[in-house]
């Protein structure tokens, strides 16, 4: 990884990430926050139902049940944008979570976003295994079977990922402007990528790397490249980026992509 980012660069997952391995892997730098996290993670794997929820935020619909959804929050951290959008879901019936992947810290800068992507790209064993364990708790607070799983920017990169190696639980998948290296040959669900048409960070070279290999896996791909847009136009809180239209007409097409692949 290189030492200083513009942006969160392509994740290139280990091997056993992209495969669904379970092999022993290499041993990161040791952080207290991080490694906390990912005990807390392993135990709520092993035994569900026995820890308290994962750490983050939960928005329900007024009939207190529907299908679970997942949310993974940008670089910026679990700020109110992800908060609103989990309410939005809870709106439109589902039960929405979004795991606080960076442990209570939010950001506005970018220099400071990427600091903590760097800090969390070392340790992305952890990262993973909150993500699986917030996805596992979410599916438990719907009782139904499989979620949809939805991702901004460096939290797309992980939806995708888990795609992969929770495919009994993940039947729906849609990043924003946000793509992948994963091998996504264990996967049963189906995609959607809403994407900016002027992005120096996701460019459509990208998006259709995606597309390719979605493609020769047989997974159903739909995406969106929205004119005028540029990386985080469905953020209302990156002033400089957002697109009210595009995040409404996004937002329209992903709920509507949740209900029909959820149903």
């Amino acid at each position: 990884m290189p030492a200083l980012r513009t942006e969160p660069v392509k994740r290139r997952f280990p091997h056993w990430i992209a495969s669904g391995s379970t092999t022993h892997k290499p041993a990161t730098p040791y952080n207290p926050a991080m490694s906390f996290a990912f005990f807390a993670s392993c135990l709520a794997l092993l035994f569900p139902g026995h820890l308290a929820r994962p750490m983050g935020y939960l928005a329900m619909p007024k009939s207190g049940h529907g299908r679970g959804v997942l949310v993974l929050h940008a670089w910026w951290g679990l700020n109110g944008d992800v908060r609103h959008f989990c309410d939005r879901l809870a709106k439109a019936g589902f039960i929405a979570f979004a795991p606080d992947l960076f442990q209570g810290k939010v950001v506005t800068k970018e220099e400071e976003a990427k600091k903590l992507v760097e800090e969390h790209d070392a340790h992305q064993t952890q990262v993973l295994a909150q993500v699986n364990q917030a996805a596992r708790f979410v599916a438990g607070r719907s009782g139904n079977p499989g979620i949809g799983v939805v991702g901004f920017s460096f939290g797309a990169y992980y939806a995708l990922a888990l795609s992969n190696i929770d495919p009994d639980n993940v039947r729906a998948t849609a990043v924003y402007y946000g793509t992948g290296q994963q091998n996504f040959r264990l996967s049963k669900s189906s995609y959607l990528g809403n994407f900016a048409e002027h992005d120096q960070f996701e460019p459509k070279e990208n998006v259709a790397a995606l597309k390719s290999l979605l493609k020769s896996t047989g997974r159903p791909f739909t995406a969106y490249i929205y004119p005028r847009t540029g990386h985080w136009f469905a953020e209302p809180s990156v002033k400089k980026a957002y697109n009210k239209s595009a995040a409404e007409l996004a937002w329209d097409r992903t709920v509507q992509f949740l209900k029909k692949t959820l149903e």
